[in-house]
């Protein structure tokens, strides 16, 4: 059975990245909690899309903090922000979390200001405790961000992800982990420090950060990638392309050894093909389970998604035959 990843957690009904998103994730039946890291000045791991914080804390209304706001080059792209590297996680702490996407999901606006920025201990503290109180081993699925940026400031982020999982008991080969990167230099170097299994983040363009190739040309030499990593995640459209056809993509990677979990699956028009929206508004609900539907005939083996409820009654539909 295909496995559901919260994708940032419940996040298309709870502000992404926090605690009441991957409870309610769990609660809902996923089987992986997916949460991006990064690090904060002190060295501590916590979980935001993206160093830069402003899009998903009130930090904005924070006037001791508005000197803290400066631009950085991450990933050869100048961006101005405040970033989770000028912060120590006390400071972070005055912070509270809000929703990324307010015009496509104004519900989650009505828990802006209420949950806390998680740290990665308290993430694998949840998983621990929900997966005594459900009965079922729920799985943790992190993804390093710019790793090579935090690095460049003294804060690679592998390390303290590493010496985590192993605190929790879970630096094992057959743990419920995956690792994520859509870097290659350092799931290269944890493949050899750790046996859990790591997943080869691909994009539908560009390059990683830290390797001369394109991910075309990652994609042109899976053996290669099966290597070092367990698996890929995709773009959704290097499965099947907008009103395309399936691509060979999954069936290359699986003759590689490879799992395929494409990201990322949403409810929202914003997010789905032309032919699969309904009605004219981009945060109307559109015809998901017919994507859902098209991605499970082409045999993927797992689905990164903001909304459980909608992928496991996917894949509930798919099993009784409905169509």
């Amino acid at each position: 059975m295909p496995l559901v990843i919260a994708h940032r957690g419940a996040s298309g009904y709870r502000p992404e990245h926090t605690l009441a998103g991957y409870e309610l994730a769990a609660r809902m039946g996923a089987d992986f909690l997916e949460p991006d890291l990064v690090s904060t000045a002190d060295g501590v791991l916590v979980a935001r899309h993206e160093p830069g914080i402003g899009g998903t804390t009130d930090v904005a209304a924070h006037p001791e903090f508005a000197a803290r706001r400066t631009v950085r080059e991450i990933d050869g792209v100048p961006r101005e922000d405040w970033f989770t590297d000028d912060f120590t996680l006390a400071e972070l702490r005055t912070l509270r979390a809000v929703e990324r996407l307010p015009a496509l999901r104004q519900g989650n606006t009505l828990y802006d200001g209420l949950f806390a920025v998680p740290t990665f201990t308290e993430i694998l503290e949840l998983r621990e405790r929900l997966s005594v109180e459900l009965g079922r081993e729920i799985g943790v699925y992190p993804e390093t961000k710019h790793p090579s940026y935090l690095a460049s400031r003294g804060l690679a982020c592998e390390p303290a992800l590493v010496a985590a999982l192993r605190a929790f008991g879970l630096d094992r080969a057959d743990s419920p982990v995956f690792v994520q990167s859509f870097e290659t230099r350092n799931l290269r170097a944890l493949h050899v420090e750790t046996p859990v299994r790591l997943i080869q983040l691909v994009d539908s363009a560009g390059a990683p950060a830290d390797d001369p190739r394109t991910y075309a040309e990652l994609l042109a030499d899976l053996p290669a990638v099966a290597a070092y990593a367990a698996g890929i995640g995709p773009a959704k459209d290097l499965v099947i392309p907008p009103g395309g056809a399936p691509t060979s993509l999954v069936a290359d990677a699986h003759a590689a050894g490879l799992l395929v979990h494409p990201y990322t699956f949403r409810n929202e028009n914003s997010f789905l093909p032309d032919v699969m929206r309904r009605g004219a508004r981009e945060d109307q609900i559109g015809n998901v389970f017919a994507e859902y539907r098209a991605f499970l005939d082409a045999g993927v083996d797992g689905f990164f998604t903001d909304h459980p409820d909608t992928a496991l009654a996917a894949l509930s539909l798919s099993a009784s035959g409905a169509r």
